[in-house]
């Protein structure tokens, strides 16, 4: 049977080097004198007795074998070089090519790394530098070992040995340099025993790219586009960067790596992108050094590339941009980052190219196919008011296929896909727990009108962006946008739950305590951060006392009115490329920006109520499970009053009642509802006048509306 395998080219290269360096260092040694021999027994037969053998005359004993002819130390470098010639190369071949180790430079490397390949160099080495102590490399015992090749300039900082850190170099006190001890990097000596691995120092702040997928036909086309970039670049410069645009970091990662494998260079085919987070990128002088040659030396031993995903958390940004710039002006290789916006502050040369998610119409298609051709209303609602990405999809349909059978699957698809919306929102906005609905909601018919318009707007994006081609001739603009303007308590807040509510959708409250920041730009971020969250659809943006926000731009006197202004013009510009729909409410319309009003596609007036209205509102005021008595609506109606405040007077009213001792009386009355009246008339310092409030002497026998 034939062997197997042959002894590994590296391994066999190692055994004749390392035989080969043992014999150049016991050349070094100093001769050791050898004892004469011991002098022949002369009691032959004590001898054998005591020692088993027979006594052996001088003439009896066989000829030794004849010493072997030729130098040992030639033979053994000839059989070093030979293994070097191996297909393929040993690893120190490949080594000395990609970084130019010069022969000296290699035989000193092999020298500092013998020590941890084989146990006997140590001591050889003290042997060869006649010093019990020094049983390490030295500088010095690599020019006395290797004459022929010693080159002084091994030992400057710019040469390979040090530039790219391959030695360590133990210098206590004034020890000379060229009498320090010497060690080889733990990364090359396994590199040189063949185990090539990422470095340990750099394994901790990478993490792999998402895992490769089939993409749809949008993402593809950008795949390909970015390969082309690639290969562009490696046929013309071999270095560069590309920044990959878009709000979603898991589509232009399997961009990344689709590109990858689209590329016509073999080398791009076989690399592995590692993700870095620029916060974990080193900051101080010196430690990025140690980075930068610590990454370029990978590259240049690996197949690997860099993927830096760039964010806006915590830290100083310009130091962050500093030490961004130095690596990609450093670096010898190409550079892929990930970010939200283009970054015109990077000065090197870059390229970018925009990756978004998958179209409506393929994330309708990925849901039709999860589940089913029986479910394509479905699959085009959801995809008409989500924006996912395939995998998402897939782990939504596979989790939904997983639970026992729904009566209402379209229920529970929404469900699933607004928990997974809210991850990314309830970190930056509150979220209303919606409950009011078009039965409860009192204004006038043209307001419901157009409250039921931006419903049914919502609703059909779908069909009239997608199916019927709109999208294809619009870029922005295909977000709904609208203004409720009104005094307080008029139905605004409750009039955007309703319309949540029936679109089956989350409602949030931006919170602009959260979102507006005395710093300098850090308004624009924190507002980026919800939209962005928020484009995953699924939600509603509510944005109370909007003109705290989006009041109108002022003439610059000073740095402080124009950094203003910089944020209103965010503002713009980012409410109309957010795709969803974003409500906002003010009492003040008048103190908005006059640009707003033209990108809004919706601006309702909700009116204070008048009578007519006011007493609906009454008559909606309690819950039907909540015990009545005979409560006069017309009469309350008169009361000039907004919804909030009729709310608040019925809860009130509510609790007047229950705490009634008797029984009996347990019943929301007009006494209760006319006393928590009396009360919220104080609140809003209204006048009151006694006969509004005043019931008659016997209540029971008022005749009132009976509910």
């Amino acid at each position: 049977m034939e062997h197997e395998s042959q002894q590994d080219p590296n391994e066999a290269y190692l055994s004749t080097a390392l035989t080969w360096l043992r014999l150049k260092l016991a050349s070094l040694a100093p001769p050791v004198e050898t004892p004469p021999p011991p002098a022949p027994e002369e009691d032959c037969e004590r001898s054998w007795f005591s020692f088993g053998r027979r006594c052996e005359r001088e003439e009896d004993a066989p000829n030794p074998e004849p010493e072997p002819t030729g130098d040992p130390l030639a033979k053994a470098e000839e059989a070093m070089l030979t293994a070097e010639k191996s297909d393929p190369p040993p690893a120190m071949a490949v080594l000395a090519e990609r970084l130019q180790l010069s022969r000296f430079e290699q035989r000193l490397l092999l020298l500092c790394a013998a020590p941890e390949l084989d146990t006997r160099i140590p001591g050889l080495c003290a042997e060869a530098q006649s010093d019990p102590h020094k049983g390490y490399p030295t500088f010095a015992l690599a020019f006395a070992l290797f004459p022929d090749d010693a080159s002084w300039d091994a030992l400057s900082p710019e040469r390979p040995l040090r530039y790219w850190r391959l030695l360590e170099i133990n210098q206590p006190g004034a020890t000379p340099l060229t009498s320090s001890a010497l060690r080889a990097d733990e990364r090359i000596v396994n590199y040189l025993k063949g185990l090539n691995e990422l470095d340990d120092r750099l394994s901790a702040l990478f993490t792999p790219l998402a895992a490769p997928m089939e993409l749809p036909p949008s993402q593809l086309a950008s795949a390909r586009q970015l390969a082309q970039q690639l290969d562009w670049l490696a046929m013309h410069r071999h270095r560069g960067a590309i920044q990959l645009l878009g709000i979603d970091n898991t589509s232009k990662q399997h961009v990344a790596q689709a590109a990858l494998q689209h590329s016509k260079t073999p080398y791009f085919r076989q690399v592995q992108p590692l993700r870095l987070r620029d916060e974990l990128l080193p900051i101080a002088t010196g430690e990025l050094e140690t980075f930068l040659r610590l990454w370029d030396r990978e590259s240049l031993l690996l197949p690997i590339l860099l993927y830096i995903e760039l964010t806006d958390s915590g830290g100083n940004q310009a130091e962050h941009i500093s030490a961004l710039n130095r690596l990609l002006e450093r670096t010898h290789g190409l550079v892929l980052l990930d970010t939200r916006d283009s970054r015109p502050e990077l000065g090197a040369e870059v390229f970018t190219l925009e990756v978004g998610k998958p179209t409506p119409a393929e994330q309708q298609q990925a849901w039709l196919a999860h589940l089913g051709e029986d479910s394509a209303d479905i699959a085009a609602r959801l995809a008409g008011q989500f924006n996912f990405t395939l995998p998402v999809i897939a782990e939504i349909a596979h989790q939904f296929a997983e639970t026992p059978p729904q009566s209402n699957p379209e229920q529970a698809l929404r469900k699933a896909c607004l928990n997974r919306t809210r991850q990314g929102l309830e970190k930056r906005a509150q979220r209303i727990d919606v409950k009011a609905d078009w039965d409860q909601i009192v204004l006038p018919e043209e307001t419901l009108g157009l409250l039921k318009a931006i419903e049914a707007q919502v609703g059909q994006r779908h069909r009239v962006y997608d199916e019927w081609g709109f999208r294809d001739r619009m870029n922005r603009g295909l977000g709904i946008s609208a203004l409720f303007a009104g005094e307080s308590g008029t139905g605004k807040t409750m009039a955007a739950e309703v319309i949540a509510n029936a679109l089956g959708i989350d409602l949030y409250r931006i919170d602009l305590s959260a979102v507006v920041s005395k710093y300098i730009g850090e308004t624009e971020k924190n507002l980026r951060k919800v939209f962005d969250a928020a484009e995953n659809g699924g939600a509603i943006l509510f944005f109370d006392e909007a003109d705290a926000l989006f009041g109108k731009r002022s003439e610059v006197k000073d740095s402080h009115d124009r950094y203003a202004n910089i944020e209103i013009n965010y503002l713009l510009q980012r409410m109309e490329a957010f795709s969803g729909l974003a409500i906002l409410a003010t009492n003040l319309k008048n103190a908005l920006d006059p640009a707003f009003t033209r990108r809004l596609r919706f601006v309702i007036d909700f009116a204070f109520p008048g009578v007519a209205e006011r007493q609906r509102i009454w008559e909606k005021a309690f819950p039907s499970s909540i015990p009545k008595g005979e409560l006069d609506y017309p009469r309350l109606a008169r009361f000039s009053l907004s919804g909030g405040s009729i709310h608040n007077i019925a809860l009130n009213a509510a609790f007047l009642a229950a705490q009634e001792n008797n029984a009996d009386q347990r019943k929301v009355s007009m006494k209760h509802v006319l006393t928590a009246a009396k009360a919220e008339f104080r609140k809003l310092d209204m006048p009151i006048n006694a006969r509004d409030f005043r019931l008659p002497e016997n209540e029971e026998t008022r005749k009132f509306t009976v509910v």
